[in-house]
C-alpha cells in the first residue's frame, strides 16, 4: 500500500522538439477516426524488408512513385494517389509501404451499454494464474509472470514485421530510418477482442497538454467495455490475485474492476488544467506539451504508434541503444528504444514493448504502481528492463519501460 499513498507528485518530463498547432485549431482534428489498416502484399509477407525494399523500389521507381525523401500525403487517398470513396481510409506512410486498411464498423458497437456487449469467454483461474510465495515477495518474478501469461503477446516475424533501420543518438539531428517502423501487421489482430477495444479508445483524447477533455457518455461506455474485456483474461486476473493476497484491493472482482476504470481513465490536471488527462491518455496515446517548447510526452504504445504511424502522423527516426549498449536490436526485438516525430514534433527517446497485449501493459504498470517504488528493475522473458513509475497523489503521472 506504500507505493499508493506516496504522494511524490512528480512532474514527467520526456525530450522533444518540433512545431505543432494551437489549441482550438486542433480540437476536431485530435479526435481522428481511427486508421483503416490491412496488410499489403500478401506476395511479399515473408521476405525479409531488405529485400522487400529493392524489390519495391524498383517497382515504384518504375512507376513514377513517391521515393525516398517524399513526405506522405496525409489527405487519404488509394494506391494511385487519388481519394478513395469505397467505405475505407487509406493512409499515407513513409515512402516504398504499401498503405495499410482495418476496417472497424464493429467498432460502434462498443459504445453501446456494457451489458448490451458481448464479451469473450472467461479465462479459467486456476491454481497456475495464483501468484506464488517467491512472486508475492519478489516484483521482478511477479511481472516476469505476467509476462508468461500474456498468451496474446505476438510473435515477431509471424504476426508483424518491423525495419529497426540505423542506430541514432538521443540529441543527433536528421532522420536515421529510411522507411517505416512497421512493414505489416496480420489483419486478424484487430479482430482479437481486446486489441480491437484498446484501439477504439486512441481516438477519444485531445493530445494537447492544458485542453479540457469532452468525454461522452459513447467513450465511458466503452472504457467500461474495455476493462470487463480485459479482465476476462489470465494477466488481469493475476493482477487481482496478487493485489488481493497483498491486501491492496478487495476481494470483490468488481470493485476490482471499478478500480481499474477509475485508475487509468478519471481526468485530472496537468498543464494547469483540470480535467485535461489521465494516466490512459498520457501512457498509451500520449500528449504534447507546450510550456518550454514543444515536446511530445507519454506515447509508450505500439498499437498507437502503428496507428499514427499508418495515418502519416508518426514518422519513425531510428532506434537508440541503452547507455549499457546492448545487442543491436532486429526484427524479433520486443523492446525497443526509438525516437520519432508526431504531428512534426519530436520524441526525443522512447522505450516501447513492441507486440505485448494491451492487457499485459495494464497489468504490468499497475502491478508495478501499487507494489512497486519509482524504479522498478524487472525481468520480462530475456529483457531486463526498468518500469519508471512516476505518481500525482493516488494517480498515475506516468508509467514506461526503460531498457
Amino acid at each position: 500500500m506504500d507505493g499508493l499513498t506516496k504522494g511524490l507528485n512528480d512532474v514527467v518530463i520526456e525530450g522533444g522538439d518540433g512545431r505543432y498547432g494551437e489549441c482550438e485549431k486542433l480540437d476536431e482534428r485530435s479526435r481522428s477516426s481511427w486508421a483503416q489498416v490491412v496488410s499489403g502484399d500478401h506476395d511479399n509477407q515473408h521476405r525479409r524488408p531488405s529485400q522487400r525494399r529493392k524489390q519495391e523500389q524498383s517497382k515504384e521507381d518504375d512507376e513514377g512513385r513517391q521515393v525516398s525523401g517524399s513526405r506522405p500525403s496525409r489527405r487519404p487517398q488509394n494506391e494511385h494517389g487519388k481519394e478513395n470513396n469505397d467505405g475505407w481510409e487509406t493512409l499515407g506512410r513513409k515512402p516504398r509501404r504499401r498503405p495499410h486498411k482495418v476496417h472497424k464498423d464493429h467498432w460502434q458497437g462498443y459504445k453501446r451499454l456494457p451489458n448490451e456487449q458481448q464479451y469473450a469467454d472467461e479465462v479459467g483461474t486456476g491454481t497456475s494464474i495464483e501468484p506464488s510465495e517467491e512472486e508475492l515477495s519478489d516484483l521482478s518474478q511477479a511481472c516476469n509472470r505476467l509476462w508468461q501469461l500474456d498468451l496474446n503477446r505476438l510473435e515477431p516475424e509471424k504476426d508483424y514485421q518491423i525495419d529497426c533501420g540505423e542506430e541514432k543518438k538521443v540529441h543527433q539531428k536528421g532522420d536515421m530510418a529510411e522507411d517505416s517502423l512497421f512493414y505489416s501487421l496480420s489483419e486478424d489482430i484487430f479482430r482479437r477482442p481486446t486489441f480491437s477495444r484498446f484501439c477504439a479508445l486512441l481516438d477519444n483524447y485531445n493530445p494537447n497538454v492544458g485542453c479540457k477533455e469532452v468525454v461522452t457518455i459513447e467513450e465511458i461506455q466503452e472504457q467500461t467495455a474495455f476493462i470487463e474485456e480485459i479482465s476476462r483474461t489470465a494477466p488481469i486476473k493475476y493482477l487481482y490475485m496478487y493485489l488481493s493476497f497483498k491486501g491492496i484491493v478487495s476481494e470483490n472482482y468488481q470493485d476490482f474492476k471499478r478500480m481499474l476504470t477509475k485508475l487509468w481513465f478519471d481526468l485530472y490536471g496537468r498543464g494547469g488544467t483540470s480535467g485535461s488527462s489521465s494516466a490512459f491518455e498520457h501512457v498509451f496515446v500520449g500528449e504534447i506539451k507546450q510550456c518550454g517548447g514543444e515536446e511530445v510526452t507519454g506515447f509508450h504504445n505500439w498499437l498507437q504508434f502503428y496507428q499514427e504511424e499508418a495515418k502519416g502522423r508518426v514518422d519513425y527516426q531510428g532506434y537508440i541503444l541503452p547507455r549499457r549498449r546492448g545487442e543491436t536490436p532486429d526484427s524479433e526485438t520486443q523492446l525497443l528504444t526509438i525516437q520519432f516525430q508526431w504531428n512534426g514534433v519530436l520524441k526525443a527517446v522512447s522505450t516501447t514493448l513492441i507486440g505485448v497485449s494491451p492487457e499485459f501493459e495494464i497489468a504490468l504498470y499497475t502491478l508495478c504502481f501499487f507494489g512497486g517504488e519509482k524504479d522498478n528493475h524487472v525481468q520480462l522473458g530475456p529483457y531486463s528492463v526498468n518500469i519508471k513509475c512516476y505518481r500525482f497523489g493516488d494517480k498515475i503521472s506516468s508509467v514506461f519501460p526503460i531498457a
